[in-house]
C-alpha cells in the first residue's frame, strides 16, 4: 500500500501534539520580563525541549518514508505505537512543569523519551522487513551510532535524576542536541539514486 495516508495522519498527529503543548503553557500574570521567568519559565524550556524532539521525529520519520515506495500492515502498527508515546510528549511535558521538575515527573518523562525511541527503532525494522524499502532502508541507516546511543543516554538521565531531577534532564538535551546535528544520509542517498525521486 501507498505510504501517503500514513503519511499525512502521522503530519497531521504531531501537528496536534505541538498544538496541545503550547496550549499547556501558562502565561504569565504580569507584564515584566521576570515574570515571564518567574511564572512560565520552567514551562518555556521544557515546551522547547519536547518541542525539539517532536521536531526530531517528523524529520526522521519524514526522510525515512521518502525512500519507501510501499509499506505494509505491520508498518501501520508500528508508526501508531511511535504516534502514541508521541502523543504522551504534551503529558509527561506538563507535568515536569508543573511540578518545576520533581523527580517522578523527570524519571517519567525520560522513560516517555526512551519508549518514544524503542517505538521508532522498532517502526525501522519493519520497514526494513519490506523487499524493496528494506535494502535501501539498511544501505542509509549503517551502523546508526546516534540511533544506539540515544537509548543509553536517555537511562543515564533517568539514573541521573535520582540524584537531582534538574541532573537528568541534561542527558536529555544532549540527545536532542544530538540529533539536531544535520544528518545527510538520506539526501545523499536519494542523490546517488535519482530514480527514486523521479
Amino acid at each position: 500500500m501507498s505510504t501517503s495516508r500514513l503519511e499525512a495522519f502521522s503530519d497531521g498527529v504531531l501537528a496536534i501534539i505541538i498544538t496541545v503543548m503550547v496550549l499547556e503553557l501558562h502565561v504569565p500574570e504580569q507584564d515584566h520580563f521576570s515574570d515571564l521567568w518567574h511564572d512560565s519559565g520552567v514551562g518555556l524550556l521544557t515546551y522547547v525541549l519536547s518541542f525539539v524532539y517532536i521536531g526530531i521525529y517528523w524529520n526522521n520519520h519524514h526522510h525515512m518514508f521518502q525512500i519507501a515506495d510501499y509499506i505494509d500492515g505491520s508498518v501501520l502498527w508500528a508508526n501508531l505505537h511511535l504516534l502514541f508515546w508521541l502523543s504522551l510528549y504534551p503529558f509527561t511535558t506538563a507535568w515536569l512543569d508543573e511540578t518545576k521538575v520533581a523527580l517522578t515527573p523527570t524519571i517519567v518523562y525520560g522513560v516517555n523519551l526512551l519508549a518514544a525511541a524503542v517505538a521508532y527503532y522498532v517502526l525501522q525494522l519493519r520497514m526494513m522487513r519490506i523487499p524493496v524499502t528494506g535494502p535501501r532502508l539498511r544501505d542509509v541507516v549503517g551502523n546508526d551510532l546516534k540511533g544506539k546511543l540515544s537509548p543509553f543516554i536517555y537511562l543515564l538521565g533517568i539514573l541521573l535524576a535520582f540524584v537531582e531531577p534538574w541532573l537528568g534532564l541534561i542527558p536529555f538535551v544532549v540527545v536532542a542536541l544530538m540529533w539536531l546535528v544535520p544528518d545527510r544520509r538520506v539526501e545523499r542517498y536519494l542523490a546517488a539514486h535519482q530514480e527514486l525521486t523521479d
